[in-house]
């Protein structure tokens, strides 16, 4: 029968890294992915309301995202690109977030 002193001996228990960086530090990236779904001028009106951009910068990148599969099209502070990525998914475009490593 083991001993209280055994059962809490926190050297007999494994060692576990449980540490989760939630950190919104550091530039990330909203990436747009190509879908064989939407339309063009969908997608270009999308960027338009969700990212405020002007009709010739969210041709630009629709284009981007038609003929090389992403585009990004912002970058910044994690906290507002969640929020950028989750508006442009609830309006069925794919996107996904990514860290900037360039920053």
């Amino acid at each position: 029968m083991l001993r209280r002193s055994q059962v809490f001996n926190s050297q007999a228990l494994p060692k576990e890294d449980t540490h989760t960086d939630l950190s919104l530090v550091g530039t990330w990236r909203v990436v747009v992915l190509n879908d064989p779904v939407n339309l063009m001028s969908y997608v270009v009106l999308v960027f338009r309301k969700v990212l405020g951009l002007d009709e010739p910068t969210a041709r630009q990148r629709m284009l981007e995202v038609h003929e090389q599969g992403r585009s990004v099209v912002w970058s910044g502070l994690r906290e507002k690109a969640e929020a950028y990525a989750f508006s442009l998914q609830q309006w069925h475009l794919n996107t996904v977030l990514e860290p900037d490593e360039t920053h």
